[in-house]
C-alpha cells in the first residue's frame, strides 16, 4: 500500500493498529449550503485539488450542528444558520472510494446569514456552482449523487431524514 500510495509505511500501520477501546466510526460533518439561484457551496480542498461541500471530522466537545458552523466559517469566512439534518450516510453504503476508516457522515443543510469568502491554509478555493455543472468532486467527501439528494431533500421540508 505504501508503494502505490506514497504514504509511509509508519502512517499505513497506524491506521490498522487495535484501538485499546471500543472501535467506534469517525463522524465526517457537512454543511450543505444553496444560493438563490439554486447552486450549491463548494469548497476546494488542498489535500486533493478537488471539490466538497465545507465541513470535516466532528470536534470532541462540539455538536453537530456547532461542527457544521465551525467548519463552514472556518473554510470559507460565511457565517451560518443551521435549518436541519438532512441525511446520516455509512460510508460503505455508497460508491466512495476505500478509506482505512469507518465513517458516517452528517449532511446538515445550513442558510448564509452573513460573513464573506476569505483565505484560509486548507482551502484552495470556494465558490457556488449550479447542480448541471459541478467541478470534479472530492469522491471521498462527497458524490454527485448525493448533492442531489441533498438538494431533493432540501425542497421537501416534510421528508424524513435520509438514514442508512
Amino acid at each position: 500500500m505504501s508503494l502505490v500510495s506514497g504514504i509511509s509505511e509508519e502512517e499505513i500501520h497506524a491506521c490498522y493498529t487495535l484501538a485499546k477501546e471500543y472501535a467506534t466510526p469517525k463522524v465526517d460533518v457537512r454543511a450543505v449550503i444553496f444560493n438563490d439561484q439554486d447552486e450549491v457551496l463548494l469548497v476546494r480542498e488542498k489535500l486533493d485539488g478537488r471539490w466538497s461541500i465545507p465541513g470535516g471530522w466532528s470536534d470532541v466537545g462540539y455538536t453537530p450542528k456547532e461542527v457544521a458552523v465551525k467548519e463552514t466559517k472556518e473554510e470559507t469566512g460565511l457565517d451560518v444558520r443551521v435549518v436541519r439534518l438532512l441525511a446520516v450516510m455509512d460510508k460503505r453504503c455508497h460508491a466512495h472510494p476505500p478509506g482505512p476508516f469507518y465513517i458516517y457522515k452528517m449532511f446538515i443543510l445550513c442558510e448564509v446569514t452573513g460573513g464573506a469568502f476569505n483565505e484560509t491554509y486548507d482551502i484552495l478555493d470556494k465558490g457556488f456552482f449550479p447542480l448541471h455543472q459541478l467541478p470534479p468532486l472530492s469522491l471521498d467527501r462527497i458524490l454527485p449523487e448525493q448533492i442531489a439528494l441533498m438538494d431533493e431533500l432540501r425542497h421537501n421540508p416534510e421528508a424524513p431524514v435520509y438514514l442508512d
